[in-house]
């Protein structure tokens, strides 16, 4: 089951429309369609070929509106980034390789089904040029995860279940390195096999030794 225990900042499951509230003033709706049409053409042809005038025609808003709410591109693809934000519950079935897995198989889900993920590829290869867009997504999404892995390795430490010396930095690269790289780099399967290998690869570093002197085992 699931604690109430809630981290925000986390990419949303499903984004392919981020809903425009009706009954809105006319300046909330043009914006909320403003930033649901960026997250579009952010995943269909990334950051470099995203133009505000392609943003304004297709999301049926003058230029004039988007300057009115965003001073540039930068500052409009920084709100949209920042938008695809939900709810990550952290898991407590009071089992650290099954809370480890339940996060690791939303983190599947969230690069292979969300349609976010193409709007966070969109934006990559921006990140290394762009500081302001390289923050929200490294404190919007990097960031929330980690701290959501990080106390699930905590509970298990108190339950006996993990050693105490943790290398958490290291330990959390493991849980997360291997899906983002390849969701960016190789192209490789992101799935439920990926999502158990590196649990396992964890698991067998820091899992505290059982009174037989082996590793103890999760159930």
């Amino acid at each position: 089951m699931l604690r109430n225990e809630v981290i925000s900042f986390c990419l949303v499951a499903n984004v392919e429309h981020i809903p425009i509230r009706r009954g809105r003033p006319p300046s909330a709706r043009s914006r909320e369609a403003a930033l649901a049409t960026t997250v579009e053409l952010l995943a269909e042809g990334g950051y470099g070929r995203l133009t505000t005038a392609a943003v304004a025609k297709r999301a049926g808003v003058s230029t004039a509106t988007l300057y009115r709410h965003w001073e540039s591109k930068d500052a409009l693809v920084t709100d949209a980034v920042s938008g695809l934000v939900a709810e990550i519950r952290i898991p407590d079935h009071g089992d650290v390789r099954r809370d480890l897995l339940s996060l690791m198989h939303d983190a599947v889900r969230l690069y292979t089904t969300s349609a976010a993920a193409p709007a966070l590829r969109g934006v990559t290869t921006e990140m290394a040029h762009n500081a302001e867009l390289r923050d929200t997504i490294r404190e919007r999404f990097l960031a929330a995860r980690r701290t959501a892995l990080r106390e699930v390795l905590e509970r298990g430490i108190a339950r006996g279940e993990l050693v105490g010396a943790i290398d958490y930095e290291l330990a959390l690269d493991l849980l997360g390195g291997p899906l983002f790289y390849r969701f960016l780099i190789t192209g490789g399967p992101i799935d439920e096999a990926l999502a158990e290998g590196v649990v396992d690869v964890v698991m067998a570093r820091w899992a505290a030794p059982s009174e037989g002197g082996g590793r103890r085992r999760s159930k």
